[in-house]
């Protein structure tokens, strides 16, 4: 190895700094430096390694970025958003029913007449959640997405049973409660799983 793989292998083994897989990906790269050095005869220069393998800092950065997006942050990352997207509803019901505010009722009056267009952006989440778990992971990602699913519908069956059952009032959700509405719902929670996976898939066709 001449001074110019040594050099850029070092500066590699700084950026990496105490990366997991440190070892494993220095391994790969003398393994195409030494590519390299069969190709140019062992006169493959720093400069010429940077050039075909890229500066030893962006190849650190992009190996802590993926290192830093795991299963469990990815999963409970859509989770805290999902339970977000409830909690939001929820308070804005509360204050809608128990305080007089004239901007809660233009926002209400406004959001009633958009349940359609709620429920596709809603969708859009879905199929968010399906393509960034299957481009980060792949097919590994094919259990990840089921678990969060799951995990994320509880949210959901919890807030229809409590309307459903009359434990929250029917006429905090006037004029969106009916049977019509109801149905839709139920048929609209029946169909996110298959949103998220065909997000799931085409996220994992761009990580191929």
């Amino acid at each position: 190895m001449n001074q110019g793989a040594k050099t850029f292998q070092e500066k590699l083994a700084d950026e990496l700094d105490d990366h997991p897989d440190k070892e494993s990906i220095l391994a790969e790269y003398q393994a195409h430096i030494y590519e390299l050095e069969q190709e140019t005869e062992g006169k493959s220069s720093y400069p010429i390694l940077v050039e075909r393998l890229g500066e030893p800092e962006e190849i650190a950065s992009l190996w802590k970025q993926e290192a830093a997006i795991t299963p469990k942050k990815t999963q409970w990352l859509f989770v805290i958003l999902n339970v977000a997207i409830f909690l939001g509803g929820a308070i804005l019901t509360i204050i809608y029913h128990v305080f007089d505010w004239n901007w809660t009722d233009i926002l209400w009056e406004g959001l009633t007449k958009s349940a359609s267009v709620i429920m596709v952006v809603y969708t859009f989440f879905w199929g968010l959640l399906g393509y960034e778990i299957g481009k980060e992971f792949g097919e590994a990602g094919r259990k990840l997405l089921k678990k969060t699913f799951i995990i994320c519908l509880i949210p959901n069956l919890v807030l229809m049973y409590l309307v459903i059952f009359k434990f929250i009032p029917h006429k905090w959700f006037e004029p969106l409660i009916s049977l019509p509405f109801i149905v839709a719902c139920i048929g609209f929670t029946v169909v996110l799983y298959p949103v998220s996976r065909l997000g799931y898939k085409w996220g994992r066709k761009k990580s191929v």
